[in-house]
């Protein structure tokens, strides 16, 4: 194997092990509500579920721990390849750099990270937050756009699930649109479908009007419909 190869794959590992943490589990256990997210709700480890059992505060906590997981993993990443194996030439492991197949490679292994958590038995959350970070250590447009799709759909009708599949499905098309393209696009299509199979009994009870809208646990009370 060349030393890039050998110096891409312990980067991947390493981003599947960095974004295995689950945030929200931890933050909900030391919130002031100490709930266990797994035992309630959906059970996800997700931002939703933290907001529904612990309260908005740990649910910003939450995404922004999911997301700095994912930004901060993709970029240490890149930089270490970029070194090791490409003399310091950062640029040529961005999404649109000579060695875009890194990149999409590495976004790749943060998200299934997330979603298939080492540390809980290969169960977690739904890497919609931790696919945001990870988006913008890829190719910061991306997010971005992936951002905008989100709040279209999710902000008017208040259905997470809603926003975060439409994004989901946008993710390729979007990354083609702005250049991603040939087996750097591969990685990318992967993210799409581990995700929409995790939102797997969202996208049936968006189908059946039964989806849950979202809701903020106030603490004292239950979380409910506002």
């Amino acid at each position: 194997m060349s030393i890039i190869a050998i110096t891409t794959l312990a980067c991947m590992v390493a981003a599947f092990l960095v974004c295995g943490i689950p945030s929200g589990l931890i933050i909900a256990k030391h919130s002031k509500e100490h709930v266990d997210v797994r035992t309630v709700g959906s059970g996800n480890i997700g931002m939703t579920n933290v907001a529904r059992s612990a309260g908005a505060g740990a649910a910003a906590l939450t995404f922004l721990c999911d997301a700095g997981k994912g930004l901060v993993a993709m970029l240490l990443c890149r930089l270490v390849v970029a070194n090791v194996a490409l003399g310091g030439d950062f640029a040529a492991t961005s999404a649109l750099g000579e060695y875009g197949w890194v990149c999409t490679l590495l976004y790749m292994c943060c998200v299934l990270g997330h979603v298939y958590s080492p540390y809980l038995g290969f169960h977690g959350g739904k890497g919609i937050s931790v696919g945001f970070g990870a988006a913008l250590g890829l190719y910061w447009p991306v997010a971005l756009l992936m951002l905008v799709v989100f709040l279209v759909l999710a902000v008017p009708s208040r259905y997470v699930s809603l926003g975060s599949v439409a994004a989901d499905i946008a993710l390729p098309i979007i990354s083609f649109a702005l250049g991603i393209r040939g087996l750097s696009l591969i990685p990318i299509c992967v993210v799409t479908v581990v995700v929409a199979f995790a939102h797997r009994k969202n996208i049936v009870k968006l189908a059946n009007g039964t989806e849950r809208k979202f809701t903020v646990h106030k603490s004292g009370g239950e979380g409910g419909h506002e």
